[in-house]
């Protein structure tokens, strides 16, 4: 079965209103024999490039079956400025809660990403016995071939779970060409560098950060570089179109933003 979930629409997505336990419930509830669904997880730079009519972004975002808000930000910019609270279900907790309360050492994993370093790391903490891993070059989502290869190899190895581990927008591209093919089972998660933080191979901020909101902040000041360009271009003007969005005579509690996937 398929649990249904509520959704409310916020800057211009339809968030599921779901927190971690639930959403990562969820997951692990859904028949591994339906049609391939997938779940995607908007944060501060998502948001900001769904409004700014990333098409292909948007088409991936449009067939997601889950959206979980990922960004503590995102829920802060919700509450102070509209009243609303949206629960928090970032894509490293869900993966976390899917590892430590559901997924069992004979489930069928496959993922897309990581290589094979990733692979013997998840086979060694968790002891799985079905996993198969494909890793795609770099830039391989502008690539048909390779496009279709990733399409191929989750064909040819039907799974329970379906780890798209290729990074913002490639994982939600590719995963609505998943669901698009028709002939997929399982359910698929944009999960980013998830699984490196749950085998231990990327330490993750510490909770008092996470619980703060300021994981980006600990990011930032690990790799300064790496991260400006997605602190302060990407995501930034998330707060521009917070602010715009609450001015507007319409905007409140029901708010779609500038433009729904």
């Amino acid at each position: 079965m398929t649990v249904p979930v509520a959704t409310e629409w916020f800057l211009g997505v339809a968030l599921s209103m779901v927190d971690t336990v639930a959403a990562a419930d969820c997951v692990a509830q859904r028949d591994p024999a339906l049609p391939f669904a997938y779940v995607v997880t908007p944060n501060a730079q998502h948001v900001v490039r769904l409004n700014r009519g990333d098409r292909g972004f948007q088409d991936g975002y449009a067939e997601a079956w889950l959206r979980l808000c990922d960004s503590q930000v995102l829920r802060l910019l919700a509450r102070v400025l509209f009243g609303r609270t949206l629960p928090h279900a970032t894509g490293s907790d869900t993966t976390v809660r899917l590892f430590a309360s559901h997924i069992k050492p004979a489930d069928r994993i496959t993922v897309i990403g990581g290589g094979a370093a990733l692979g013997q790391a998840l086979t060694a903490k968790f002891g799985l016995t079905a996993l198969a891993i494909h890793d795609p070059p770099m830039g391989f989502i502008g690539q048909p071939a390779e496009v279709a290869r990733c399409i191929d190899f989750v064909l040819a190895h039907p799974a329970r779970y379906v780890f798209l581990a290729v990074g913002a927008p490639q994982s939600e591209i590719l995963a609505r060409r998943i669901h698009d093919n028709g002939q997929a089972t399982g359910t698929g998660l944009c999960i980013g560098s998830s699984l490196l933080f749950v085998t231990g191979q990327v330490k993750r901020a510490p909770l008092i950060f996470r619980r703060l909101g300021l994981e980006w902040l600990w990011r930032l000041a690990l790799a300064p570089r790496r991260h400006a360009r997605r602190v302060f271009i990407e995501s930034l003007p998330l707060l521009g179109l917070a602010l715009k969005a609450r001015l507007r005579p319409a905007a409140g509690r029901h708010d779609r933003g500038a433009s729904a996937p």
